[in-house]
C-alpha cells in the first residue's frame, strides 16, 4: 500500500522562484552536524527575495515550508530559524538523485510560466559518444595541418611556436581540471577555436619579424621589434575575444557554457604562451648560438 502526504497550503505563495537567484545540490562535509556526507541543497535569493524570505522564516519556526511547482509540492522542509542573509539549505535528503531534482525544480520555479511537455525525445549514450569521436577526430586532423604548415612555413620558428602550443594545451586541460570542468563536443571546439589564435598570434609575430629582417635589422633587434609592434595587434585580438566569451558564459546556457569556459581560458592562456613563451625562447637562442639568421 502507498500512502502520500496530503498539505494544506496558503492560497497565494508569498515567495515565488522569481527571487530566487540560485538552487544547486551538493554533498555536506563529514563534519557538519547537520549533514555528514549527506546530499544538501543551497539556495540564494536575490536582495528582495532575501527580505520576504527573512519575515517568513522569522515567523514560521518549527514549521514547514512547502517547495511547490505546478501544483506539486516536492519537497516541505522543516524551518529551523529565521534566516536573514538569503542563503538556506535544505538537508534531511535521503539520496543524491533526490537532491538533483530539487534542485532543478528550484530553478524552474524561476520562470515565468508553467512548465509543459510539448515533446520529448531519448538519445542513446552510444550516439553522443560518436558525435564526440568524431568531434575529437576532426580536431586532431585540423591540428596536425596546422602544425605541418607552421613547421613548414616558418622551419625553426615554426618548431618554437609548436612548442608554445604544446605547453598551451597543458595548461588549458590543468585549468579545466581545477574548477571541475566536463569536456564537451562544444568545449572541444572551444579548444580548437583558441589554438587557433595562438597559432594567429604567432603568425602575426613571425611575419613582423621577417619585416624587420628585411630592413636590414639584426636578429635581436628584429625579435624585439616584432613582438613589440605585434603587441597590441594581438592585445585587442584576444580582448574581443575574450569579451565575446565572458558575455556567452554570463547569458548562454549548457553547452554554450562549455564553449565559453574553454574558449575564455584558451585565450588568456594563448596570450602568455604566444607572446611570452615564445620570446623566451627565441631570445635563449639568440643569447647563446648569437645567430646571424634566423630560421624564420
Amino acid at each position: 500500500t502507498r500512502y502520500r502526504y496530503l498539505y494544506l497550503l496558503n492560497k497565494q505563495a508569498r515567495l515565488t522562484g522569481l527571487y530566487l537567484s540560485n538552487a544547486n545540490y551538493t554533498l555536506g562535509s563529514p563534519a557538519d552536524p547537520d549533514a555528514p556526507g549527506l546530499p544538501v541543497v543551497n539556495l540564494t535569493f536575490n536582495k528582495a527575495g532575501a527580505r520576504i524570505f527573512s519575515e517568513i522564516t522569522g515567523a514560521n519556526i518549527n514549521k514547514k515550508l512547502a517547495i511547490v511547482l505546478d501544483s506539486t509540492v516536492f519537497s516541505a522542509p522543516v524551518i529551523r530559524t529565521r534566516i536573514r542573509e538569503g542563503r538556506a539549505r535544505i538537508t534531511g535528503i535521503k539520496s543524491l538523485d533526490e537532491a538533483k531534482t530539487l534542485a532543478i525544480v528550484l530553478r524552474a520555479g524561476a520562470l515565468p510560466a508553467p512548465l509543459e511537455v510539448v515533446e520529448q525525445r531519448s538519445i542513446g549514450p552510444s550516439l553522443g559518444e560518436d558525435s564526440i569521436r568524431k568531434g575529437l577526430l576532426a580536431s586532431i586532423i585540423g591540428l596536425a595541418l596546422v602544425l605541418f604548415f607552421t613547421i613548414f612555413y616558418y622551419r625553426l620558428s615554426g618548431v618554437i611556436a609548436i612548442i608554445a602550443l604544446t605547453l598551451n594545451l597543458l595548461f588549458l586541460f590543468a585549468a579545466m581540471s581545477l574548477v571541475n570542468a566536463t569536456l564537451t563536443l562544444p568545449g572541444v571546439a572551444g579548444i580548437i577555436l583558441s589554438l587557433g589564435m595562438a597559432v594567429d598570434a604567432n603568425v602575426l609575430i613571425f611575419e613582423r619579424i621577417r619585416e624587420e629582417l628585411r630592413s636590414g635589422k639584426s636578429v635581436a633587434a628584429a625579435i624585439d621589434s616584432g613582438y613589440g609592434r605585434a603587441f597590441w595587434t594581438v592585445f585587442d585580438s584576444n580582448l574581443t575575444t575574450l569579451i565575446a566569451g565572458i558575455v556567452l558564459y554570463k547569458f548562454g546556457t549548457g553547452p554554450i557554457r562549455g564553449f565559453a569556459v574553454t574558449l575564455s581560458f584558451g585565450i588568456v592562456i594563448s596570450m602568455f604562451t604566444a607572446i611570452f613563451v615564445t620570446r623566451l625562447i627565441q631570445d635563449y637562442i639568440v643569447a647563446t648560438k648569437k645567430p646571424e639568421t634566423l630560421s624564420i
